[in-house]
């Protein structure tokens, strides 16, 4: 594929130099050829990475070593690269510590596109990559990262002992944690003072015309900084550029459904059907259901109604947890004829759509169960609606009286609107779980509403029937949108570099 307009050159960095390093400011887009079965490998298991780094800084304090140690361990498990000194140690050079490089590089490309399209998108994405890149940068010694200051233009030097000496006095007193013996032993960087306004807003640092002297600890400050900006405005050009990009009918399915993908375990194949009772929805719904299916259940109810994004939200979850299609027809049949529909309408009406979620009508789709991704980012709830996630779409203060009604306590709701402030929806809708559940820690990442009715189910000892096979093969919940392009192997020409290209040039 290539767009049209003005073209540019660009100046290009060998790919052997490129991935020289296991850190880098993705300042340049890959230029290379890569089938679209890679393409979508590569960008759902970047997103697993992010993910686990959401969860991680919610979880455990940053940088900590049991942080660091489940960070690092991700890492390996899903092939990025995870230790600095790898280019010193031949077990770990050469095509394998490329290919993880590599992989790196272009999945990291690949989700700008699909996360620059919104700006709550746009924002977790930063946030996350930031993260992951503080990660990376603590983890090299204090000479790989002058190195790589120095690579990306960062022209930051360390200060010279006779400097370091005349102003030791002055470095003691506005650095943090930094004594008198110290000084001599820590790089400090003479910074201009306009790089480094965080810290100088928090007088941490020693200003002296017009320079700042910042201590080797704080320094990751300014990279991040820099980072996070750079990185804000190439997912700005992104979004320019995604018109052209979506003219490629073989990106586009993938691009429209990688923003809300789900990449955790597979909840449409059901080995569990019939094995919940009608009679036991009402009891489940207290005890089992995370907080917008209870609600939805709640509203259903109590207005013997609900509208179609209500309807397709719950209709699919209760499927998940093992309703029947016969099942299903008399529940929603039974609550509708309570209120203003008649049992005639609710047929004409209604059932082919219930009908049609179980892939009986129609194109005979099996719809699957929409994951925690797929209610917060899509078809938010207008007036009147009741679908969606609470922790995302409910005003702080009606979130807050829900929470009291169900008896959750003022400290953990406290906790929960901390999460929500901090946009962590899904670790919001984890520690309700562990706080209705009176548990310490939840040993599972949340990514599911029939996820968590499955793990309340095993908590609370009525797993065995209610239940499935956990060694179930794993999909994204979205797969069905890409059948089409999915199994096909040819290479074409990466519409990242074209996309990187059209950015150069706007």
């Amino acid at each position: 594929m290539q767009f049209g307009g003005r073209k540019k050159k660009i100046s290009t960095i060998p790919q052997s130099e490129l991935y020289g390093q296991h850190l880098q400011f993705y300042g340049q887009p890959p230029l290379e050829n890569i089938s679209l079965s890679e393409f979508e490998t590569f960008a759902a298991e970047r997103l697993k990475l992010l993910k686990t780094v959401e969860n991680l800084g919610v979880s455990h304090v940053k940088l900590t070593e049991p942080y660091r140690r489940k960070l690092e361990s991700q890492l390996k498990a899903l092939n990025f690269p995870y230790r600095p000194d790898a280019d010193d140690k031949k077990s770990q050079s050469g095509p394998i510590e490329y290919e993880k490089r590599r992989k790196d590089h272009i999945s990291h490309f690949i989700l700008r596109l699909a996360y620059c399209q919104t700006e709550d998108l746009r924002r977790w994405f930063i946030q996350q990559e930031v993260d992951l890149f503080r990660f990376h940068f603590t983890e090299l010694v204090p000479k790989q990262q002058l190195a790589f200051l120095h690579k990306n233009n960062l022209h930051y030097d360390t200060i010279s002992s006779e400097e370091k000496t005349a102003l030791k006095d002055q470095l003691i007193n506005s650095s943090f944690g930094v004594s008198g013996i110290k000084v001599m032993e820590h790089e400090f960087y003479k910074v201009p003072f306009q790089d480094a306004l965080d810290l100088v807003r928090l007088r941490k640092v020693y200003l002296k015309q017009g320079y700042a002297y910042i201590p080797h600890q704080d320094i990751v400050t300014i990279v991040l900084n820099d980072f996070r900006t750079r990185l804000s405005k190439a997912l700005a050009l992104t979004a320019r550029s995604l018109p052209a990009v979506h003219s490629d009918e073989r990106l586009q399915p993938l691009l429209n459904h990688l923003s809300h993908a789900y990449v955790g375990q597979d909840y449409s194949i059901q080995k569990n059907v019939g094995k919940i009772s009608l009679d036991q929805i009402d009891s489940l719904s207290g005890k089992s259901f995370p907080l917008c299916m209870r609600q939805l259940h709640q509203s259903l109810r109590e207005n013997h109604h609900l509208r179609h994004g209500g309807r397709m939200q719950y209709g699919l979850f209760l499927k998940g947890i093992g309703l029947s299609l016969e099942q299903a027809l008399q529940f929603w049949k039974m609550e509708f004829i309570r209120g203003k529909v008649d049992a005639d309408k609710f047929d004409k009406a209604y059932a082919y759509s219930i009908r049609h979620m179980f892939g009986k009508e129609g194109k005979r789709t099996d719809y699957t169960p929409y994951s925690c991704m797929k209610v917060i980012l899509s078809n938010p709830p207008s007036q009147g609606d009741h679908h969606g996630c609470p922790f995302r779409h409910s005003d702080p203060e009606l979130l807050k009286q829900k929470l009291q009604v169900y008896k959750v306590s003022p400290s953990g709701i406290n906790q929960i609107l901390e999460l929500v402030k901090g946009m962590h929806y899904q670790l919001a809708c984890q520690k309700y779980f562990e706080l209705t559940h009176n548990i310490e820690d939840s040993s599972f990442s949340l990514n599911h509403p029939n996820q968590y009715f499955l793990e309340s189910q095993k908590l609370l000892g009525g797993g065995k029937d209610i239940k499935r096979e956990m060694d179930a093969p794993q999909r994204s919940q979205e797969n069905s949108a890409s059948k089409g392009s999915t199994g096909t192997q040819e290479s074409f020409n990466s519409s990242i570099a074209d996309f990187g290209r059209k950015s150069e040039e706007n």
